[in-house]
C-alpha cells in the first residue's frame, strides 16, 4: 500500500482518486479506502462498499500487473452504483490499463 501511495501514478474525479503501480506478478491487485474526510464510520464504509461493487465487473478487463489503490472523495456517499462505474471507467481510461473488450 505504501509504496503504490509513494511512487504510483494517480488520476483524479471528484468522486474518487485511483493510483497505479506496476508490479512482476500476472495479476491484478485492488486496494480500497476512505479517509475521515468522506465522514463517519457509516459513511466510509458506504463509500468503500459502492467502490469495491463498481470494480468487481471491471477487474477482468484490467491489465494484469497492476497494483490499484481506490480513494473515496467526499461526493462518493451521495453517488448511485452507476455514477460509481461511470467516474471509475472513466479514470481506468484515463490511466489506460483497460484492456479493449474486443480484441478481434
Amino acid at each position: 500500500f505504501k509504496r503504490v501511495r509513494r511512487s504510483g501514478k494517480s488520476y483524479a474525479h471528484p468522486l474518487i482518486v485511483l493510483i497505479v503501480q506496476t508490479h512482476d506478478q500476472p495479476r491484478v491487485k485492488v486496494g480500497v479506502t476512505a479517509g475521515r474526510t468522506v465522514g463517519t464510520a457509516v459513511y466510509r464504509n458506504r463509500a468503500k462498499r459502492l467502490l469495491r461493487e463498481a470494480m468487481r465487473p471491471l477487474i477482468p478487463n484490467i491489465a494484469s500487473g497492476l497494483d490499484l489503490i481506490l480513494i473515496a472523495r467526499p461526493g462518493l456517499v451521495s453517488a448511485t452504483l452507476e455514477e460509481t462505474r461511470q467516474a471509475l471507467l472513466n479514470l481506468l481510461q484515463r490511466a489506460q490499463i483497460l484492456i479493449p473488450l474486443n480484441e478481434s
